[in-house]
Order: C-alpha cells, then structure tokens, then sequence
C-alpha cells in the first residue's frame, strides 16, 4: 500500500511544453507513471514527448480522465494553475514551482481546501511511491519499495535520507516532499495521519528545518494519535538567527523556531532526532525492533462480552431443572 499516489494515479503535467515540465514529464513517464497528458494555452494538439498536449485542464480532464496534476510554470502564474485545476475536479495537486506569493497562496489555501482536493507544495519535490507512481521530480532511481514512510520539509535532504534508508534495506512505502514555504498545501500532521492510517507503513522518517512550529506540532500529534514510530532529522542547527536559509519558511525569529527547540520537543515525546542523515537507518531500525518487541509484550485482547455470555448460559443450564419420568407422564395424562 501507499498514500495519495499508487497505479490508479492518471497525471496531467501544466507548464508541460517548458524546460522543468517537459524534461520532468519525460522522467515520470520512464518511471512507468501514467502521465496522461499536459496543459499549455495554446500548444493545444501538440504532442511532448509522446504525451499529448491540451489548451485547459478542462479539456484534459474531459478527454484523459485525470486525477493528480503537477505544476511546472513561473511563480506569477502557478496560483492560477491551482486553481484552474481543482476547478477542472482534480483531487491531487503537486505544486513545484518555488517562489510563489505568499498572500496568494494564502488565498488558494483555503480555496483548496474547501473544493475537498489536495494539494502538496508549492515550493516542493512531489510525492513517489516506489514502483507504483511519482509525481515531481523526485528522482526514482534511490527509492524501494518497503515500509518506511519519508515526509519532509527539505528538497535535497529527503533524497540523501531515502537513499540512506535505501542502502541500508529499509524501502520505502510513499516518500513526500511538502515543501519549506510559509504557507503549504499539506502539512506533517496530514502526512504523519495518512502514514498512521496506511497498514503497509511501519514506522516514518520525518525531515524538518528551522523555523515555524509545524515540528512541534507534529510533536504533539504523535504523543497524542500516533502508534508507529517516527525517526526525525532537524536541518539547520547551526543557522544564525534572522536570516533566511534557503526556503522561505526557514528563518528563526524572535527567538524562536530555532533546531534545539524543535530536537527538544521531538525528544519529549519519544521521538529521537538524528545528527546527520546517515544515522537515520540505524535509528529507525531501532525503533522497528522496539515495536516488534512492544507488540509481542502486549496483552492479548480478550473476548469479554463471549465469555461473559458463555457463562451466563452455563449457569442457567445448570439452574433449570430436568423434568422427572413421572413429571412427564402427568403431563401426559393431563392433556
């Protein structure tokens, strides 16, 4: 199993004819995702690399039957790519495009979110269920399939935790890049909620960085919702106050959002934080022994309200007396 992509996934690429979506189209396509076609106004009825190309996702929709789009065009446009695919009744909405306007999105937020479709990013490298779909530009090569969750702030950071899960045996069952802006589609607490639900998913490594609260939070989900384990990686431990590293989202302010913050919160609750992304197996292999070893100590649940009927009846057996020969004969005559 896996979560939000799988064989069922039907792709449309906007922003298709461009450098990113063009090349990235090719890549998902020799990696056996089902891209069914791309959108760019006015190429309508070209073709990118076999993939055919349509005017509006409408139009894409109507004739491929799409469920899950990905978003390669300029930041000033991507809002209204969003849009124009949830419109179109998309489920799925994978946001690459880095760069984009905060209050716009802030806007789409919402928006979004009230039609009942998803969105990933923006300013994210999608989503990839090890040989089943990816979505972005994950590459796929470093992934297998296995039990291990990934959900992650970071872009590059992701690709050196799952390949160190990947070298070390432990495949993965979705691996998903939610992106480091302020303001993003899916957070980890959605993330961690469908690992939980997800019954091939054994235990997740959750990658965050600097600023904003949303480890914290993640925190306070597990400690609260949670039963399998979570291995977590902090970047920018050494990063100086107020100045931005990189994502929009990775700025330590007032004090706060800083690494040591978010490691000691992690640790609160039981989730232990790597120093580096090459310790990430050998602590989640930990955590999975811990598990197994939890799940053989407890107690089996007992079937109370059987056995309480069970019992119940063998009292009233033995409380029902047995009619006598003689008993019966009168009974007899009686009639």
């Amino acid at each position: 199993m896996s979560i939000l992509v799988n064989k069922k996934t039907k792709v449309i690429v906007q922003g298709i004819t461009g450098r990113d979506g063009s090349f990235h189209a090719e890549q998902m396509k020799k990696y056996g995702t089902d891209v069914v076609g791309g959108v760019t106004p006015g190429k309508g009825g070209t073709k990118v690399n076999g993939i055919p190309v349509f005017d509006s996702v409408a139009e894409a929709v109507l004739k491929t039957k799409a469920n899950t789009s990905v978003i390669y065009v300029p930041p000033a446009f991507a809002v209204d790519a969003m849009y124009e695919a949830v419109d179109a009744g998309i489920s799925l909405v994978v946001c690459i495009t880095e760069g984009v306007p905060a209050n716009e999105m802030l806007k789409a937020f919402y928006y979004i979110k009230s039609q009942g479709a998803r969105l990933i990013g923006p300013n994210c490298p999608g989503i990839i269920s090890p040989e089943l779909s990816k979505v972005g530009i994950l590459p796929g090569n470093i992934c297998r399939k296995g039990p291990i969750g990934v959900v992650s702030r970071s872009g590059t950071l992701t690709y050196e935790a799952i390949w160190a899960l990947t070298c070390a045996n432990l495949g993965q069952t979705t691996c998903m890049g939610i992106g480091g802006d302020q303001i993003i589609g899916t957070n980890f607490i959605d993330a961690l909620q469908m690992f939980e639900e997800d019954k091939a998913t054994k235990a997740v490594v959750m990658i965050g960085e600097i600023g904003g609260t949303d480890e914290e939070e993640a925190a306070e989900f597990f400690r609260k919702k949670m039963t399998k384990p979570i291995v977590g990686f902090i970047a920018g431990r050494s990063a100086p106050p107020g100045k931005r590293m990189g994502h929009a989202g990775a700025i330590i302010s007032g004090g706060t959002g800083t690494a040591k913050e978010k490691i000691e919160a992690l640790n609160r609750v039981g989730i232990p934080v790597a120093a580096s992304p090459n310790e990430i197996p050998g602590m989640v292999k930990e955590a999975l022994d811990k598990a197994k070893t939890k799940a053989k100590k407890a107690p089996k649940k007992r079937t109370v309200g059987t056995k309480k009927a069970a019992k119940r009846k063998k009292v009233t057996a033995r409380k029902t007396p047995k009619k006598s020969k003689a008993g019966k004969a009168g009974a007899k005559r009686r009639k």
